[in-house]
């Protein structure tokens, strides 16, 4: 589903990726794990051509991206490919219906009542079926954070990207969070998600990637990451996490 080849991005004189090269299969979840300031969100932009890159490729979804990639391949890229933020980024002029019926109809072309049916059915999938015409400030950020997954999955995703989705929520609504994303986990959706959650990547990640210093420095399944890592950089991490 997706292949980077020897991905590399420079900020200025600083290497924030370096030869990044890796490969995710169909309906894996990937755990984007690592210090701060180590490249994991730029490297998830990257992949949704959020972010340009100086070097390398990659293949997400059928969609190839490289330095100068044409707007008729983000066209493509945006209609397979979703993203979820750490703040929700909903339109606060519109309610939770609108919200997720406007990429569809600008983007897909399809029609307000084809549409309106699917975000529908979206809002009572992340439970939140009875509240369509709320607007943004009339919902808790856990509500805010489900409705912007729902906006993702209305262009029927080949794949979800996720930065940081619980880091700005306390912990009821991370859970309200979680639960949707373990749920899409089980449906086969293959997803990548920056998170600092333990939790998450030891339960709900198929695989984990530690990132630092603009490197995957480790990269298998939680058992092996996660409680028994190789790298010193993982050790550090992991272990500082574990403290109370």
């Amino acid at each position: 589903m997706i292949t980077v080849r020897k991905l590399s991005k420079r900020h200025g004189e600083l290497e924030v990726l370096r030869d990044v090269s890796a490969e995710v299969h169909k309906g894996e979840t990937i755990a984007i794990v690592g210090p701060s300031g180590g490249g994991k969100s730029t490297l998830l932009r990257c992949l949704n051509y959020l972010e340009t890159f100086d070097r390398g490729e990659i293949e997400i979804a059928g969609v190839t991206l490289a330095p100068g990639t044409d707007a008729r391949a983000l066209h493509a890229l945006r209609t397979k490919v979703g993203m979820v933020f750490q703040q929700f980024n909903l339109f606060p002029h519109l309610t939770a219906l609108d919200n997720i019926t406007l990429a569809p109809r600008v983007v897909r072309k399809l029609a307000p009542d084809v549409a309106k049916k699917r975000a529908t059915e979206l809002l009572a999938r992340v439970g939140l079926g009875e509240r369509g015409g709320s607007f943004p400030h009339q919902l808790s950020g856990g509500q805010q954070q489900r409705v912007a997954i729902a906006r993702a999955l209305a262009q029927d995703p080949d794949v979800l990207l996720f930065d940081e989705p619980t880091s700005a929520l306390d912990p009821e609504m991370r859970d309200e969070v979680m639960t949707v994303i373990r749920d899409l986990a089980a449906g086969g959706m293959t997803m990548l998600v920056v998170t600092h959650e333990m939790q998450f990547a030891r339960d709900i990640a198929s695989r984990v990637w530690v990132i630092d210093r603009g490197t995957i420095a480790e990269d298998g399944p939680p058992s092996k990451v996660v409680d028994a890592p190789d790298s010193k950089v993982a050790k550090e991490f992991f272990g500082r996490l574990r403290r109370p």
